[in-house]
């Protein structure tokens, strides 16, 4: 082996054992920004030999998005009117003939929140029944969610995105309006909902029939008054049932009605009715000796 032979094979081995693999720092390692804005991420080499060659790439080899670019020396990335799909982390990848390094930057866009419920407003319920309303939240910082009513905060049960508000059982207390609010540094986000609770104060006000003689002795053939008295919220429906399946009903404007009705011989007379009547509606039928009858109110 001639001496030049030896002498590159001697440098050679000396560059493989002085060479070092690249080591790079990224500034900033994080950065959080509106969505619309720019920014820029440098890698700088802190050593190894050289010739040092800088690439960016997103994790997992995902291509770059196209309002991103790098730098002439490939040290430089910057991401100019920054969209949600920008989000994420970006790898600096150094290599030399020793080898190669990576350093991980990390990008957060962030938005004011948005938010939804379900269901959505105006949510009915009959008294008594349970209810639960969801509140879904978007937004980066994640934002905290609340529901309130009256500006008071709700006890509620929360997951990762979503406050549930939970009433076992409804009472006319618990109508109306309810608030979520979803806020971070970014805003605040709010949507109402309206509960109406059914059966409240028409329950507590319902139809009551009243009649002024419980037992009533006639003589066959002979005229017989009986008198039912109802109250309730209007319309009412007031009707007379006997054992053998005679009905009369009376459709009434007012809260309070007095109806007198009078059975003689196989027809129905009526009379005495007060006060105005909206709709008259009868058919004929006989009453026998000791048959029993029925006065009864109810609410169409």
């Amino acid at each position: 082996m001639d001496s030049s032979t030896t002498a590159l094979l001697l440098c050679s081995l000396l560059w493989t054992v002085c060479a070092q693999a690249p080591v790079v720092s990224v500034e900033p390692r994080s950065a959080g920004v509106r969505q619309g804005e720019s920014v820029s991420f440098r890698c700088r080499v802190v050593s190894g030999s050289q010739p040092v060659h800088l690439e960016w790439k997103r994790t997992n080899n995902h291509p770059l998005a196209d309002n991103v670019k790098i730098g002439p020396d490939g040290s430089v990335l910057t991401i100019a009117n920054t969209r949600n799909g920008n989000q994420g982390q970006y790898r600096c990848v150094a290599t030399n003939s020793a080898g190669r390094s990576t350093m991980m930057a990390s990008l957060t866009i962030k938005h004011s929140p948005k938010v939804r419920v379900t269901p959505a407003g105006p949510l009915r319920v009959r008294l008594g029944e349970p209810v639960a309303l969801e509140c879904h939240a978007t937004g980066r910082p994640r934002p905290s969610v609340t529901w309130q009513r009256h500006r008071t905060q709700l006890v509620t049960t929360k997951t990762e995105d979503t406050s549930t508000l939970k009433v076992a059982a409804v009472s006319s207390e618990d109508a109306g309006v309810y608030v979520c609010q979803a806020q971070n540094t970014e805003g605040v986000a709010e949507i109402k909902v309206e509960v109406i609770v059914e059966g409240g104060q028409g329950a507590a006000n319902a139809p009551k029939a009243t009649v002024s003689m419980a037992e009533v002795t006639a003589v066959e053939g002979h005229m017989v008054t009986m008198q039912c008295q109802a109250t309730g919220f209007h319309p009412t429906c007031l009707s007379w049932c006997s054992s053998n399946m005679f009905i009369m009903v009376l459709i009434v404007c007012e809260q309070v009605f007095i109806m007198v009705l009078i059975v003689c011989e196989q027809r129905i007379i009526q009379e005495n009715v007060r006060p105005s009547i909206c709709e008259l509606n009868h058919d004929f039928c006989s009453v026998s000796e000791n048959s029993t009858g029925e006065c009864q109110a109810f609410r169409l």
